[in-house]
């Protein structure tokens, strides 16, 4: 029986991606599978990861009336339209910044939604479904307008 060395990898990447409005559906699935062949993984997981408490990773089909569907119930979960005391400016005192927007619908759709999706690797690719793409949503569009864009990690483990 012969024994092959592995050798346990671990690689992180920063994606940065610009979003543009509130509800955006942005397909990184590309992005996630180009950091996967650059960090010479064979078989392992892939975290995506979303740095902000405002925008959220999926794992969806891209199916443009589908996307506007998921828009609709997102909305419901938690109206953009509704009070929040988060947003309530004359009461809040923590976590405040000169610029601040309301943006408590933003935060109770991502507690929904999530920050991450965990996906193994195979022979170094994705076994996503047929239909299955990697999305980050914009849940905020005023923060979509403040910043430059939006910081996603990916981490890749595996052997190499």
């Amino acid at each position: 029986m012969k024994v092959s060395e592995s050798v346990l990898s671990v690689t992180n990447e920063t994606l940065k991606i610009s979003s543009s409005f509130y509800l955006e559906f942005i397909d990184i699935t590309e992005q996630v599978e180009h950091a996967i062949k650059n960090s010479n993984v064979l078989n392992g997981i892939v975290v995506v990861f979303s740095k902000h408490t405002t925008s959220a990773i999926v794992i969806q089909e891209n199916e443009p009336l589908l996307l506007e569907d998921f828009k609709v119930v997102i909305e419901n979960i938690a109206p953009s339209s509704a009070n929040y005391m988060h947003n309530d400016f004359e009461t809040r005192t923590v976590h405040m910044h000169e610029d601040e927007l309301p943006n408590g619908h933003s935060h109770c759709q991502h507690l929904y939604l999530g920050s991450s999706e965990t996906v193994p690797i195979i022979d170094g690719k994705m076994p996503l479904g047929q239909w299955q793409r990697i999305f980050m949503i914009e849940l905020d569009g005023d923060k979509a307008s403040q910043v430059e864009f939006r910081e996603v990690v990916v981490q890749i483990l595996g052997q190499s």
